[in-house]
């Protein structure tokens, strides 16, 4: 896959600006992102690398970008049909320094599920963003953890060296795993990208998915209608590779609880597969989880939903289990999270709701 420089916000809102600010001459240029095409690359035009590497823009701001000598690779600007090529760094450049995301500490309480000298794993509470970006620049999981690991003088939390090995999304709750040294980061980073760590999740799913268990395989890339969206591919040149396994756990007539174990873990993963089955997650109002799609007319069934949504006003999903091999000792480690209480009263809901005379059987 290819690398993103870690701590870099992939937001470029201001680049159809850009070429009006230029026309005065040449300015000096900063840095305001950067991507390495990994090995297995193939021939792409750079502008379409680029809009499956950038959250915030447009095909088209991007080819504005590189007319305006915006967009770089090793070190020389290139125009929009260039052909990226394996192990090419590739760079957007601005005449303004970008926002700092220099990671200060942080007092915020931390769940450590797990610590030694070399790792941590926490448990994420759902409403926290891991890593600033794109309009977070505090309060995030990483500056919790700076604060936590503040009198470390080995650990820096400003270097990619170090930190988070993996990441999920604000509104998902559960187990991270976190490095404290490089070697151990190196070591952790090779075993997801091997796809030998363990990680299971829950989710409630409107719809019971048929059947019952399966896998689901394609590419994910960024939804051009919606770029806030991922959705799913199968050109094998558009997107990135990625397996997701489901079971059904419990059936509650509208909807059920699944588990999703990840082979591959790419952007908004379980639940865009799971929207493809035709089951998005409940709650989940970036891809219409947040509608009743399953059910009855009635109102006192949509009343019933409702008071779901309203105890569970995010997507329901959790990272329940996480297993990797230690970096050092060899040993292998598995961690289970108990799911927190939103999920855990919405599912004693809907589990009521199938038991009782109401539903129709």
């Amino acid at each position: 896959m290819a690398e993103l420089t870690e701590g870099q916000d992939p937001d470029l809102e201001e680049l159809e600006d850009f070429q009006d600010d230029n026309e005065g001459g040449q300015h000096e240029l900063y840095e305001h992102f950067r991507v390495t095409a990994d090995k297995g690359q193939s021939l792409l035009r750079v502008d379409k690398f680029l809009f499956e590497h950038l959250e915030h823009a447009s095909r088209n701001r991007i080819q504005t970008a590189a007319e305006a000598g915006m967009v770089f690779c090793n070190g020389k600007p290139v125009k929009s049909n260039y052909r990226v090529k394996p192990f090419d760094v590739i760079t957007v450049m601005m005449d303004r320094p970008r926002y700092s995301t220099d990671i200060e500490p942080e007092d915020i309480p931390l769940d450590v599920v797990y610590e030694d000298d070399c790792l941590m794993v926490v448990n994420k509470p759902a409403g926290l963003v891991v890593h600033p970006g794109c309009g977070n620049f505090h309060g995030t999981l990483v500056n919790a953890v700076a604060w936590h690991l503040r009198d470390n003088p080995d650990y820096d939390p400003n270097s990619p060296q170090v930190g988070l090995v993996h990441r999920i999304d604000k509104d998902t709750s559960g187990l991270l795993v976190i490095a404290k040294t490089p070697d151990a980061k190196t070591c952790l980073g090779k075993q997801f990208f091997n796809k030998t760590t363990k990680r299971a999740y829950r989710a409630l799913v409107w719809g019971i998915p048929q059947p019952a268990q399966g896998i689901v395989e394609s590419q994910i890339c960024r939804n051009p209608k919606d770029r806030l969206q991922m959705t799913v591919s199968f050109d094998p040149e558009v997107g990135k590779h990625a397996v997701t396994h489901y079971n059904v756990l419990e059936r509650f007539g509208y909807t059920s609880l699944v588990e999703c174990v990840l082979e591959t873990g790419r952007t908004h993963q379980i639940r865009v597969h799971m929207k493809h089955l035709g089951h998005p997650l409940f709650s989940d109002a970036r891809y219409g989880g947040d509608q009743v799609l399953k059910g009855t007319t009635f109102s006192g069934y949509r009343q019933f939903v409702q008071s779901c949504f309203d105890t569970c006003p995010r997507q329901a999903l959790h990272a329940k289990t996480l297993g990797f091999v230690h970096p050092v000792t060899g040993q292998e480690l598995f961690f289970n999270s108990e799911m927190p209480d939103d999920m855990t009263v919405l599912l004693e809901k809907w589990r009521n709701y199938a038991n009782s005379p109401d539903f129709e059987k």
